[in-house]
């Protein structure tokens, strides 16, 4: 397998050895030519910066020079470098071996960046014999000590893991989504039918070298499951910039994702707090608006990237990395981040997760379950198979992230691996890679989760609300509420143009779903799950609020059997009742209570009496005029349903609201 990312890392981090190592013991070496030679070669090399005909004229002067001085170990290991910039890092290895096996004491730290190498490459044993040798050396870098003990327990870790490999049959999603251009940083739809992904495209017009740029590409399922070609996302989001790493909520509609600063004088402003910030766009039937800076506090002089909306639509985990001197990017300090959005609509200062999930090295690609309680990330600095693998971590009911998982092997390789989200149902992981048999470069697969690091299951709702005289879609705001802890799950907006609204929910509670509007009665319902992982299609009509004989059920209202006494459940919904009403200080309504047919008629009348004044009590106990309350039991009198069925007699059993006055 290839692995796009292995050798920028390195590259990064052996950068720091070829200076200090070339210079300090660059005359190791009585042969006068061997040496002028060598001059040549690290001259060469010095002024490169990435130029590959100065990189292979260095290289050129380093043979000469060997071939003057076979045992000319700066030589040797300066070759190792150019070795690591050509990306071949089995040649690098090679030639630092060789001048280590010449002169073991040449440089203590060169046991170090072999182990590194190793490591990526993995040659695990060598790897793990290296980083203890560099580690019974004295007085060396506190960093490379602790990346050094990091490097034997992945050792360790990875000899296992190749011992014991999970269930792994990777599948491309195909040329209607991959091209011989990379495509990567997937993100799906609560429902998996849409998918925006990041696509590298040739634009002579484009930011980076060579004319190439980061563009999202979106597509849907057809009828049979199929991708469509994917299609350019939006003008008004697309730009000669970079566009990378998007997340979509649940529905669609809501876009985050990064760009990195600079107008391009097309109306295309992306200017920000720091070299790469998070911006915005929402959706509005087919059109998207012009994005917009999140600022601060999330975006900062800092590298803000890499975003991942929680379902709930109240968290964003993204990435941020500490800018070194003169403003570039440290990839060393490198970690998640959350934020939470306040009721007023504000964001909160991002806080960095705790020590369990973030180390000192290298973390992201970070993406939340819709469940809310299964986190996977990248990261190289727990331990691994070589370069950035992957893990999962889950809270527990305190609140606190769990020790992270490492998804195993062959799922994590030797390589770098990155960049996966995971279906709601918790069945499929969706990841980029460059392995054999692609589209060429990255391309994105699908694959089934191991059993044990999937997530809860989730599934959605999906549907529409609409005006129920009108039928033309409405907007209006959802919420999803746990009926057992009264807490909101989430909340979300359905589409002002279509009245479409999607939403991820879990499968594991009993859940009730509020629907409103202004001048609309609110629509309520609850759901009980069980064994059933069916998606709910559901179309929601609202009613004006006007005075009728036709009543409005309210489907959260709960008794105990032959009792009148409200159920603590019940607050939710009678707390959306007692909020129409102060907002509508006109509205008069009667409460009506009914009952199935079991039992004496004579006590049901009762009861149901009982029962609508138990709401109408609470309206008053709330601070609603009694003046604008009235109440009436129907006992038995009014069925919704033959009376023959459980489920049936708990639709008989009900609270109906009727407004007699506005």
């Amino acid at each position: 397998m290839k692995h796009t990312f292995i050798y920028t890392l390195i590259f990064m981090l052996l950068l720091g050895s070829c200076n200090t190592t070339a210079q300090s013991s660059m005359y190791d070496s009585d042969n006068k030519k061997a040496v002028a030679l060598f001059k040549k070669g690290y001259s060469e090399y010095n002024s490169s910066y990435g130029d590959e005909s100065k990189l292979l004229l260095a290289e050129s002067y380093l043979l000469k020079a060997l071939k003057k001085d076979p045992k000319f170990v700066s030589a040797m290991m300066l070759l190792s470098e150019i070795e690591v910039q050509k990306g071949n890092l089995e040649k690098a290895i090679e030639a630092k071996e060789q001048g280590l096996n010449i002169n073991p004491e040449y440089g203590k730290n060169e046991y170090f960046y072999l182990s590194q190498m190793q490591l990526i490459a993995g040659q695990y044993e060598k790897c793990k014999r290296n980083a203890a040798r560099f580690l019974t050396y004295k007085n060396t870098n506190e960093t490379f000590q602790t990346k050094a003990r990091l490097y034997i327990e992945s050792c360790d870790f990875a000899t296992q893991a190749l011992k014991n490999p999970v269930p792994f049959n990777p599948k491309n999603l195909g040329s209607n989504i991959n091209t011989s251009q990379p495509e990567y940083f997937p993100s799906l739809t609560g429902d998996g039918q849409n998918i925006i992904f990041t696509r590298v495209i040739l634009d002579k017009n484009a930011q980076l070298r060579g004319g190439r740029q980061e563009d999202f590409y979106a597509s849907s399922t057809n009828d049979n499951g199929d991708w469509k070609p994917a299609l350019s996302l939006s003008s008004s989001i697309n730009t000669f910039f970079n566009e990378g790493a998007p997340t979509i909520t649940a529905d669609g509609n809501f876009l985050i994702f990064t760009s990195c600063a600079g107008v391009d004088g097309y109306g295309n402003d992306r200017t920000g707090k720091g070299s790469c910030d998070l911006f915005y766009a929402r959706r509005l039937g087919n059109s998207w608006s012009k994005p917009r800076n999140l600022g601060a506090p999330i975006n900062t002089i800092n590298w803000e990237s890499q975003p991942c909306f929680s379902a709930d639509g109240r968290t964003l985990y993204f990435i941020r990395s500490v800018l070194k001197q003169r403003g570039r990017q440290n990839p060393e300090e490198q970690d998640i981040y959350v934020t939470h959005l306040s009721d007023e609509g504000y964001w909160s200062t991002p806080e960095k997760l705790s020590n369990t999930i973030n180390t000192p090295f290298r973390e992201e690609s970070v993406f939340i379950h819709p469940d809310g309680q299964t986190l996977y990330f990248g990261s190289n600095g727990h331990p691994g198979m070589g370069g950035m693998d992957l893990f999962v971590s889950r809270i527990d009911e305190n609140g606190n992230w769990g020790t992270p998982v490492n998804l195993g092997y062959p799922i994590n390789t030797s390589g770098n691996e990155n960049g996966l989200v995971v279906s709601s149902d918790g069945e499929l992981a969706y990841f980029s890679s460059d392995r054999e048999g692609g589209q060429g470069g990255l391309d994105i697969y699908s694959f089934e989760l191991p059993p044990a690091v999937k997530p809860v299951y989730t599934t959605y709702m999906k549907g529409k609300v609409f005006d129920a005289d009108s039928k033309l879609p409405l907007g209006s705001i959802i919420t999803i509420i746990d009926l057992k802890t009264k807490e909101v799950l989430l909340k979300s907006v359905s589409d002002r143009k279509s009245g479409g609204f999607l939403v991820n929910i879990p499968t594991n509670k009993e859940l009730a779903i509020n629907v409103s509007r202004d001048g609309y009665f609110f629509y309520s319902k609850n759901f009980s799950f069980n064994s059933s992982k069916e998606p709910i299609l559901i179309d929601i009509p609202l009613e004006k609020i006007k005075i009728s004989d036709k009543p409005f059920v309210l489907e959260n209202i709960f008794f105990d059997v032959s009792k009148y006494n409200l159920k603590s459940e019940s607050r939710i919904e009678l707390d959306k009742l007692y909020e129409l009403m102060k907002t509508n200080p006109e509205l008069k309504i009667e409460v009506g209570g009914h009952t199935d047919s079991d039992g004496d008629a004579g006590k049901n009348q009762v009861l149901s009496e009982k029962r609508a004044k138990s709401v109408v009590n609470y309206l008053v106990m709330k601070g609603i005029d009694v003046s604008r309350l009235k109440y009436k039991g129907y006992g038995q009198t009014k069925p919704r349903a033959d009376n023959d069925s459980k489920e049936n007699k708990a639709l008989n059993r009900r609270t109906e609201v009727k407004i007699i006055g506005n």
